[in-house]
């Protein structure tokens, strides 16, 4: 019996790496195509794990993949910290805010390479530390986004008589990530959605009371099985690729995965961020369109 129809999300998680601009917007334009509500990107320095790769910006693709689609939310899993004084992120937001006509979602976490922080010379590699400089950077970009004038003497920031125009068109969304006590209390003051990967599940029910009025969004690595002649292959790849996430990895057939992200809608989950074990060609994300998103969310693309 098919699972009953939910209020799931689903976005596409698009790391900007290997890929040509054109690529990138394509796979855009056909998960826009499928259902998807929206997309994210990374943000490195230089990808990780595979530091010679070609990578573009976070916050420059952004804005080339939102003038390329129509109705797609853009942002990230998630931009880091350390990389942007917090009064430039602030005017990068608004501005994305109101180039999209209110589609950009601004996705910020505390940096989850600290190698790469110390390749580049940015920001401290202290856990603590840079925690405590993105509760400092989520109180400056509110205080600016209001449009008064800021003063502030933080342990990271002072401003002195800022302030920034235009304001916000509408409230722009925060996503957090993440499952410590800090970054908890973090998602609960600042954030809209609370963002875990697939492998950190099991903290869902415990820590979910944390999160405070956050929703709750889900990241996972998909390898969708287009039939059983072809399970094993997609199987031996997926694995091969990205079988270091573990449970983080999702492998089956399209009444599989709806069956999966229902019971996964059932414990409070109202966003996926999907990878795509394929890198998201647009035959995958047509088929996942019309035989797991129509299904879960009653849209037929």
């Amino acid at each position: 019996m098919m699972p009953h129809t939910t209020d799931l999300q689903f976005s596409l998680f698009l790391p900007q790496m290997r890929f040509s601009m054109d690529a990138l917007v394509e796979r855009a334009r056909a998960a826009e195509a499928a259902g998807f509500t929206g997309i994210a990107l990374m943000d490195h320095l230089a990808p990780p794990m595979a530091e010679s790769q070609p990578m573009y910006d976070a916050m420059t693709t952004a804005a080339w993949l939102a003038a390329s689609t129509s109705t797609l939310r853009v942002g990230h899993l998630v931009l880091c910290d350390a990389m942007r004084h917090p009064a430039v992120l602030a005017k990068e937001a608004i501005t994305l805010d109101h180039a999209t006509g209110g589609r950009f979602e601004l996705g910020i976490g505390w940096g989850s390479v600290p190698a790469e922080l110390e390749r580049f010379g940015v920001g401290d590699t202290s856990p603590k530390q840079r925690v405590r400089r993105l509760a400092e950077t989520l109180e400056v970009v509110g205080a600016l986004w209001s449009g008064e004038v800021v003063d502030f003497d933080g342990e990271f920031h002072t401003l002195r008589q800022a302030q920034q125009a235009p304001l916000p068109q509408g409230h722009i969304p925060i996503v957090i990530g993440g499952t410590g006590p800090a970054t908890m209390r973090l998602v609960a003051r600042h954030a809209d959605w609370w963002n875990l990967p697939l492998s950190a599940l099991d903290k869902l029910d415990d820590r979910r009371a944390d999160a405070g009025n956050a929703r709750v969004s889900l990241q996972v690595m998909v390898a969708l099985v287009p039939d059983e002649p072809s399970r094993a292959a997609v199987t031996e790849q997926a694995t091969r690729r990205f079988g270091a996430y573990g449970d983080g990895l999702v492998i089956g057939t399209a009444p599989e995965l709806v069956e999966r992200f229902a019971g996964l809608a059932d414990r409070g989950v109202d966003r996926l961020y999907v990878w795509f074990a394929d890198f998201a060609p647009s035959s995958t994300l047509a088929a996942f369109g019309h035989d797991v998103v129509g299904p879960l969310t009653g849209a037929r693309p």
